[in-house]
């Protein structure tokens, strides 16, 4: 039988739009209050007023120390408790290296590897009062595999895993799972960067998903007894080779 999230507090980073979005909506279904982390403090308002009570707005900069030390209050003075926290902010930069922009490259790491770390840092102390709690991260299949098109997207990936199983191994005596979901490409605005042609090639060739085939992906993360933890969920669109 899987657990049941009624009552269950969540908060998921870069939750105005992409997959964020549809995990917050997923987990607002299954009965959970969610807090919707995110830098765009009125389209955080706007979806949370139509989303719902359950549904809290919680403005942070996740590429400022500061706002990310100042996180965890805010969740614990808007809903009391945490007992599941989803680091999925991120951004994607792709491309030939030798063409690429090394500050272009800083804020992506900074969003992708420091922000998760030190968003993961900053509730560990509340689950680990509690003796338990779910983190998850967004990763990708990049992480398993070194994409050729996208070589500093991919790094950021692999230092993610290397994170979260290291986490994992730390704090599992405490009673909280540490799992990533690693999803293959996913329609949302990370492809931004992808040229038109392989866009096009990607969506006739069916080798996008959908960001709620993420979110239901997390679900399942997420319902499994407490005896039992997903560490690595890889998702791929059937028609992507890699």
């Amino acid at each position: 039988m899987g657990q049941d999230l009624s009552g269950k507090v969540a908060a998921i980073t870069g939750a105005a739009s992409g997959i964020g979005l549809e995990c917050a909506k997923t987990l607002l279904k299954a009965g959970a209050r969610v807090a919707l982390v995110d830098f765009a403090e009125d389209r955080l308002k706007s979806l949370c007023s139509e989303l719902g009570a359950s549904a809290i707005p919680v403005v942070v900069n996740l590429t400022d120390p500061k706002s990310v030390a100042a996180m965890m209050p805010q969740i614990l003075e808007k809903v009391g408790q945490l007992d599941i926290f989803h680091a999925n902010a991120g951004s994607y930069v792709g491309g030939d290296i030798l063409e690429g922009d090394p500050d272009a490259w800083d804020r992506m790491l900074n969003l992708n590897i420091n922000a998760v770390f030190r968003c993961v840092h900053a509730v560990l102390p509340h689950m680990v009062e509690r003796k338990t709690g779910d983190i998850i991260v967004t990763s990708s299949v990049a992480g398993f595999i070194p994409v050729v098109w996208e070589p500093i997207y991919t790094a950021s990936k692999h230092a993610v895993q290397a994170f979260v199983h290291t986490v994992r191994r730390q704090v599992s005596k405490h009673g909280i799972r540490v799992g990533e979901v690693a999803p293959g490409p996913v329609v949302t605005a990370l492809l931004k960067d992808w040229p038109k042609a392989k866009l096009d090639d990607a969506l006739a060739s069916g080798s996008l998903m959908e960001p709620n085939e993420v979110a239901e992906a997390v679900l399942f993360m997420l319902t499994r007894p407490r005896n039992v933890v997903i560490r690595d969920l890889v998702i791929l669109p059937v028609g992507l080779d890699l």
